[in-house]
């Protein structure tokens, strides 16, 4: 018989081989019938997890929030390369109302609603609606990536628009769910809590900013492979992260945020430099993608989200609703026309990666609504993953103009 620490590095690696194999090749088979594939990779989540076959090494689903996260560093920082700062300024203030308008209105919503549909008070009702507000970076970023690949929507520049806004519309709801849990749990709501909001957006930019002009002279002053340089950055990003968890208090820290700054900034110093990281990180993604999706499958308690009723689903539908006006709201006074509105508010449905993070959190906290706040997130990932990444993929060429793109970067090291 194998020694156990052998049997359970085995089944480590096995659950890593049922993720990389089952989780691309059901995704293969729904991109095969017009569906999204992250649909299939979540389906696999669900197959392998606790849920249904349980396959999968409990030691994985331990660190199941780092490796989401990791996948999450990755594409944020390929979007921070493939980001041009000359463009998200002259967007302007439509950029900045989407960072929280449609967040604060999908929230007010579910305190408007979420007590008369689910019989929950109004405190437990505005943890709910920070918990379900915030919108995926995983599911929009890399499909933003590739509109702007392809050049669909860059002169009125929509993708760089909804980039920014959706990675900074996680800052401030997640910073707005830890006042409110603490307040739910009994303490008091100070407005000091919520200067966190500003400084870790604000710290967060600037930081990455600096690091990204940094690491731009030293790229230019030291002769490296790219390979190197990949690494360089993602050791960089995973700084920002951990400086972020460190950070607490009423200064805080977006350590996302920082990460496509620095690509941001390092991409209006190098240019061609980081048009070739970016292809790198592309690759990278292959890999991070399934991981993500299939971790947050796993990580979905389909007995919740079927036990919900009804009830849970029409709130849910109604937030949504809410959400589209505050884009529509973001969006008064610029020159975009009604297609291309509709398609900016199709982006900002999806929710996937933050609500499998924090939805089990209440719950956890021992507050009385946990399980009917962990069931809604469960169902806000269900019902908008799938359904916001399908819009997206299947009007964008009607919704939007394709522009012509400029010539190819050339290659660079490996």
């Amino acid at each position: 018989m194998l020694p156990a620490a052998k049997m359970e590095e085995t089944s480590m690696l096995l659950s890593l081989a049922l993720v990389f194999l089952c989780g691309g090749m059901l995704g293969k088979m729904f991109e095969a019938l017009k569906l999204p594939r992250l649909l299939g990779m979540l389906a696999t989540g669900v197959i392998l997890g606790p849920q249904l076959l349980d396959l999968l090494d409990p030691k994985i689903l331990d660190i199941s929030t780092d490796l989401r996260q990791l996948a999450l560093i990755i594409i944020l920082a390929r979007a921070g390369l493939s980001l041009n700062l000359d463009d998200l300024r002259k967007v302007g203030r439509p950029a900045i109302l989407m960072c929280f308008v449609p967040a604060v209105l999908e929230i007010l919503a579910m305190l408007a609603f979420a007590p008369m549909l689910l019989g929950v008070s109004l405190l437990d009702a505005a943890v709910m609606g920070t918990v379900v507000a915030a919108v995926s970076p995983a599911v929009i970023v890399p499909r933003m990536l590739r509109l702007m690949e392809k050049g669909y929507g860059v002169k009125k520049r929509i993708p760089q628009m909804i980039l920014a806004g959706a990675s900074v519309d996680d800052v401030f709801v997640i910073v707005l769910f830890t006042a409110f849990a603490g307040l739910a749990q009994g303490g008091d709501l100070s407005p000091v809590q919520f200067l966190s909001v500003p400084s870790s957006i604000a710290l967060g930019l600037a930081g990455g900013a600096a690091a990204g002009l940094v690491l731009a002279r030293f790229f230019k002053a030291v002769h490296i492979r790219d390979s190197a340089k990949v690494i360089i950055i993602l050791s960089v990003a995973f700084l920002f992260v951990s400086l972020e968890h460190a950070v607490s208090g009423p200064i805080g820290f977006s350590g996302l945020l920082a990460v496509m700054a620095a690509g941001g900034a390092l991409r209006h110093r190098l240019h061609i430099v980081a048009t070739r990281l970016s292809a790198k990180l592309s690759k990278l993604w292959v890999a991070a993608e399934l991981i993500l999706f299939v971790l947050v499958g796993a990580a979905v308690d389909v007995g919740y989200a079927a036990r919900a009723g009804l009830a849970a689903v029409l709130l849910i539908l109604i937030v949504l609703a809410f959400r589209l006006a505050g884009v529509f709201l973001s969006l008064l006074g610029t020159d975009l026309d009604r297609g291309e509105r509709v398609f900016t508010g199709l982006a900002y449905l999806p929710k996937a990666t933050v609500q499998a993070a924090i939805g089990g959190l209440p719950l956890a906290m021992g507050l009385a609504s946990g399980n009917v706040i962990l069931t809604v997130a469960v169902l806000s990932i269900i019902i908008t993953a799938p359904l916001g990444a399908s819009l997206i993929d299947t009007f964008y060429r009607k919704l939007l103009t394709k522009e012509a793109l400029p010539p190819a970067e050339p290659a660079g090291q490996g």
